[in-house]
């Protein structure tokens, strides 16, 4: 029986994201074009991605079956072992014998014949075995030895490293915290938002051929919600008439608040999706500049814009840690720096395991470093947004308060509120995202977006 073709493509968009660091949605995308069935890119999905999300469960689970764990060093047949062990407990249309026997099969395709008679022994071992509980995070938890630190307990039941766990019991606090690992390991909303008007109704029926359903956003009055189907199959999204992008994400632009006419700074632009809402406020007779520090990007970006008629945008390579060259000053500005991630875990569940705590410190140094070039370029009376889609304080009120700091009563943090609750949608607490200590800020178990945060800045006085 020959390996179903989700199950080959899962594989390979794993092996990729371990041994390039690739990024599984950039493959997935490559990967699940128009030649793959929808039920097939489903499950292809569902197995790369829930893998990545439990892999740290799925090796505690493996590894009760090994008499030496290093037995699984080769990165090919661990990959094939979580595909198994995920399937046996995660998927449960998925008939044991199927999950066992294509697994032998993948480690045979991948050149590790040695191997397939430990991958079909462990496999084997794990669909007999019970796992009672509600869950099979709950299963495992029963497992666990009671004096394990708390950190490392919800580390491996809910499959995130143990240091990440140790900084959000810090900072939110067990019962936060829990929520939040649980939000990380759901399938996350997939949001955009109409930029064609005129092609609403085409949009609907583009979506709805392939199986889509579109609900009202839960965060922003004009988002969508899109369920089910395959939306980037659509036309819709294929022509830029509808254009894919979390809710929080969409908001961030919205705090931006661009008027008709105004001129417009995106920094770290690509791949675009913020600019083009940033290019529709200005009109016709605004002028947005998107830059990004890479060429390709920034050639992907104008093709983007291109298809979607943007006309507005100039695009430009331009690295902001360094002076910038503009002469002129910008009315608004958008500083939505290179970050983490943490707060986009559930849709990027790859970065929990490619993170390190120093990383953080680079990434302050450098987030800071945009931010303090990009505010001279402010006009007076002007907005700057600094945003990132981070959880952590040394990227969001540490490095504004840092780089604010430097320039005396020029710059202050303003109030998010009133420019927030245009966009919001009425049934949304105002306060849950605008919060005391005057930034925006989005929680992925609150919100069911990502997780963003943003810090609204204004000039008060000419530049000298």
């Amino acid at each position: 029986m020959p390996i179903s073709r989700a199950r080959t493509i899962a594989f390979d968009v794993l092996l990729r994201v371990a041994k390039q660091n690739a990024y599984a949605d950039d493959v997935l995308r490559a990967e699940l074009d128009r030649t793959v069935k929808t039920e097939d890119a489903g499950l292809a999905t569902e197995l790369a991605l829930g893998v990545l999300r439990w892999q740290r469960l799925l090796d505690f689970v493996i590894d009760r079956y090994l008499k030496k764990p290093a037995n699984t060093a080769d990165v090919e047949v661990r990959i094939t072992l979580r595909l198994g062990v995920y399937q046996l407990l995660f998927l449960d249309r998925v008939p044991a014998r199927a999950a066992v026997h294509e697994s032998v099969e993948l480690v045979k395709r991948a050149r590790k014949h040695s191997a397939a008679t430990l991958v079909n022994a462990i496999l084997r071992k794990a669909a007999k075995e019970p796992f009672p509980g509600k869950s099979p995070a709950d299963a495992v938890a029963s497992l666990l030895p009671t004096d394990l630190p708390l950190a490392d307990r919800l580390g491996i039941q809910y499959s995130h490293p143990t240091w990440i766990v140790e900084r959000w019991l810090r900072i939110f606090g067990e019962e936060r915290t829990r929520s939040l690992l649980q939000a990380n390991n759901r399938v996350p909303v997939l949001s955009g938002y109409l930029l064609d008007p005129q092609r609403r109704e085409d949009s609907n029926l583009s979506l709805q051929l392939t199986g889509c359903h579109i609900q009202p956003g839960r965060l922003l009055r004009d988002a969508w919600v899109l369920e089910g189907g395959n939306p980037a199959a659509s036309e819709a999204v294929r022509s830029s008439w509808v254009a894919i992008q979390d809710e929080a994400s969409q908001a961030v632009a919205g705090l931006v608040a661009a008027d008709p006419g105004n001129s417009v700074l995106d920094l770290c632009a690509a791949p675009g999706g913020k600019t083009m809402l940033l290019a529709r406020a200005a009109e016709a007779q605004g002028q947005v500049v998107a830059a990004d520090l890479h060429a390709n990007r920034v050639r992907a970006m104008q093709e983007r814009f291109e298809l979607a008629s943007v006309r507005n945008v100039e695009t430009v390579v331009l690295d902001g840690s360094q002076p910038l060259p503009f002469e002129r000053a910008f009315d608004r500005i958008l500083v939505d720096v290179p970050c983490s991630g943490t707060g986009t875990l559930a849709r990027h569940p790859e970065i929990r395991w490619k993170l390190r705590a120093e990383d953080l410190k680079d990434l302050h140094d450098r987030q800071a470093l945009l931010l303090r070039n990009a505010l001279p370029h402010l006009a007076p009376h002007g907005r700057l947004v600094y945003s990132t889609c981070s959880l952590e304080p040394e990227e969001n009120e540490f490095v504004v308060r840092e780089v604010l700091g430097g320039f005396g009563d020029d710059f202050r943090v303003a109030d998010p509120r009133s420019a927030i609750e245009s966009v919001l949608r009425e049934s949304v607490d105002l306060e849950s995202v605008a919060c005391a200590d005057g930034f925006f800020r989005t929680f992925p178990p609150e919100h069911g977006t990502d997780g963003f945060f943003a810090a609204m800045i204004e000039r008060q006085k000419p530049k000298a």
